[in-house]
């Protein structure tokens, strides 16, 4: 929270009789008076401390929050537990107060955060090399697909539309102003089409990008995909969800050229949708390829272990427009929230999340749908989110569900012509049996 600062008439003469200024007014001189407001803000009379705490508590009463409802939302953004340690390290001013890690000397502890989170990340993804993160999961990927187009010097880029549909938005954003081509292939039953994916692939194809367990929740076959893909000698890109790789063979493994996704889930609150990060692993072919920084780990004039941003030749603050990518920035305090939440879980506190939330969703998928009543709407594998056909709204279901405290699904119509009255559910480690069973009740009677 902002200090209450409570400023009197005589501190503002004071201030500005210190600066040479006679007026408020004065400040603004350099701004022609027609592009000026000309009013005062309409901010009501000055109140104490205690009357703008209050205000504001009345402010922020008007929002719920997870604390008041139970989610069972998510399409991107997912209420995961995070363990008190997470907040409690990365709110140290060490942390919390740093700046870009330029000068190495002064930033080792900043250097080496970020070292740890580029190793969790490739042992996650089961790729070889990482960056120091991206902005978020849909800019990470728009990013992949550039360094696809400048590997392969091709102009088309294939993408399946089980991936998230505001990562599409964005990916084409980027590609409309490259001049690329964003060829969007339809789903087969919440799968990506494999036969249509085999007719419209082509030699000018870049890569293609689909998401592991895609949008629906669906996990998809990868594999075939795979092959499809480097018979044509293009890059698969997969767009991935942290948590499952607990238990699902990784990007590496399957064959992927690179990895992207975002970070949300790892230790990052849903925070109104943002801030987050992206995470982008590739392998050391692609090394020099990729956006944005990386940490390396080096040796000081005294043989000691010690941290260094390295490959800076490819970056935008000394290549300006020859750099890879116009990305200048990361997002690391998302990025240490994740390392130290990779570190606190581990490798087994990450697959008993994933076991959790695969054997929630598996649960709740078959009590939700025993009935009748609501009826899948994808006979397809699946990991910890489910889509259910239902003959009513969506948007007055959920209406109906948040009266009850419940944070309903997705309605997939928003963004999907074909599937109206389908709801997307998500299953977290957070949800309980008796969660799951109140939902089913309510969605009985409605």
């Amino acid at each position: 929270m902002f200090p209450y600062l409570p400023i009197s008439s005589e501190d503002e003469k004071e201030m500005l009789k210190t600066i040479g200024k006679n007026s408020i007014e004065e400040l603004f001189e350099v701004i022609p008076k027609e592009v000026r407001l000309n009013r005062p803000l309409n901010l009501g009379k000055p109140m104490s401390e205690l009357e703008v705490r209050k205000r504001l508590g009345s402010y922020a009463d008007e929002n719920k929050n997870l604390s008041q409802l139970v989610s069972f939302l998510g399409a991107g953004v997912y209420d995961h537990y995070i363990p008190s340690v997470v907040k409690h390290i990365i709110s140290r001013s060490e942390f919390y107060t740093a700046y870009t890690p330029y000068q190495p000397e002064i930033s080792q502890g900043t250097l080496q955060a970020i070292f740890e989170y580029q190793t969790m990340i490739t042992n996650l993804t089961g790729m070889e090399v990482t960056n120091a993160s991206m902005y978020d999961g849909a800019s990470a990927c728009a990013e992949a697909a550039m360094m696809a187009c400048d590997a392969t010097k091709r102009k088309s880029i294939i993408v399946s539309k089980t991936v998230n549909p505001e990562t599409r938005k964005v990916l084409k954003t980027y590609m409309h102003f490259r001049e690329v081509e964003v060829v969007e292939i339809e789903d087969a039953g919440g799968e990506t089409d494999i036969e249509k994916l085999k007719e419209v692939i082509s030699p000018n194809t870049a890569a293609v990008i689909v998401q592991y367990p895609n949008f629906f929740g669906i996990i998809e076959n990868l594999q075939e995909i795979e092959k499809i893909t480097h018979e044509q000698k293009a890059m698969l890109i997969t767009y991935v969800h942290p948590i499952p790789l607990g238990i699902l063979k990784s990007p590496g493994e399957i064959g992927a050229d690179i990895a992207v996704g975002d970070g949300q889930s790892l230790g990052n609150g849903l925070h109104y949708g943002g801030p987050y990060l992206g995470f982008l692993a590739t392998t050391q072919k692609l090394l020099r390829r990729m956006p944005g920084r990386i940490v390396g780990q080096t040796k000081d004039v005294d043989g000691k272990r010690g941290f260094v941003l390295t490959l800076q030749a490819r970056e935008q603050h000394i290549r300006r427009e020859k750099a890879t990518s116009n990305i200048c920035s990361n997002h690391s305090l998302n990025a240490l929230t994740a390392a130290v939440y990779l570190a606190t879980m581990g490798k087994k506190g990450i697959k008993e999340v994933a076991y959790q939330c695969l054997q929630k969703a598996h649960y709740a998928y078959t009590v939700l749908t025993e009935s009748g009543k609501y009826k899948p709407a994808f006979n397809k594998p699946f990991f910890m989110e489910f889509a259910l056909k239902t003959d009513k709204d969506v948007a007055e279901i959920n209406k109906k569900l948040l009266e009850e405290g419940i944070l309903g699904g997705y309605d997939l119509q928003r963004d999907y012509e074909k599937y109206k009255n389908v709801m997307l559910l998500a299953f977290t480690e957070k949800r309980t049996k008796e969660e799951i069973d109140r939902l089913k009740s309510l969605l009985e009677v409605m």
